[in-house]
C-alpha cells in the first residue's frame, strides 16, 4: 500500500509564495516520477511541473519561471512564488511507484490540497 500526502496549502495575496509537501510512504521500491497537478472546477486537471528519478523537471508554460519542483528521501516539494489569482485551484501530487524491484510501477495520487491566492 501506497500513500501520499500533501501538504501546504492555503491563502496568500497576490505575489506570495508557497510551498507545496507531498510526502510518499508505505511500500516503496523506487520512484520513477513525481509530478504536480492542478484543477479548478469545470476544468480538466492539468500538468503544473513533474521531475523523474534523473532528476530532469518539466513545467506547465503558464509556470513561466515561478514555481520550482524538488524532491528528497521520497518527498517532492513545489516551490511556487509569485503566485497569481490564476494559480487559485486544488493542487494534486502524483507519483509512478515501484513497489517491489520485479513488480510494475503504478500511479498514485495525493487528495489534494487547496491553493487560494487572493487579496
Amino acid at each position: 500500500q501506497v500513500q501520499l500526502v500533501e501538504s501546504g496549502g492555503g491563502l496568500v495575496q497576490p505575489g506570495g509564495s508557497l510551498r507545496l509537501s507531498c510526502a510518499a510512504s508505505g511500500s516503496i521500491f523506487s520512484i520513477n516520477r513525481m509530478a504536480w497537478y492542478r484543477q479548478v472546477p469545470g476544468r480538466q486537471r492539468e500538468l503544473v511541473a513533474s521531475q523523474i528519478s534523473g532528476g530532469s523537471t518539466n513545467y506547465a508554460d503558464f509556470v513561466r519561471g515561478r514555481f520550482t519542483i524538488s524532491n528528497a528521501k521520497n518527498t517532492a516539494y513545489l516551490q511556487m512564488n509569485s503566485l497569481e489569482p490564476e494559480d487559485t485551484a486544488v493542487y494534486y501530487c502524483n507519483a509512478d511507484i515501484q513497489s517491489t524491484s520485479w513488480g510494475l510501477a503504478y500511479q498514485y495520487w495525493g487528495q489534494g490540497t487547496q491553493v487560494t491566492v487572493s487579496s
